[in-house]
């Protein structure tokens, strides 16, 4: 049996999206990161189901996490490290 436990790399992953989610939306308009995250595809879509995107994923984790009004919340680094602390410990990250 070992002392150390590892933690669960999903929940690292949820945590590591949530930071980079701050760090994203706070950057500077003029960023290529920036543009991409808020960029509208053109044209049309092809048949089939929806294809996922990566911020579904992230919403759905902060749903699941009960953060509301997460897009005001962001904004303040300090604001947003609390939330970020908060997920760590519901989910027993890092």
């Amino acid at each position: 049996m070992s002392k150390y436990k590892a933690p669960d790399i999903v929940n690292v992953m949820k945590i590591q999206r949530l930071q980079w989610l701050g760090h994203v939306v706070r950057m500077n308009e003029t960023r290529s990161v920036k543009k991409i995250f808020e960029g509208k595809l053109e044209g049309r879509r092809g048949r089939g189901r929806t294809g996922l995107r990566w911020i579904n994923d992230v919403e759905d984790d902060l749903r699941k996490l009960g953060v509301k009004r997460w897009r005001t919340k962001v904004l303040e680094r300090e604001e947003w490290a609390s939330v970020i602390k908060e997920a760590k410990a519901k989910l027993k990250g890092p």
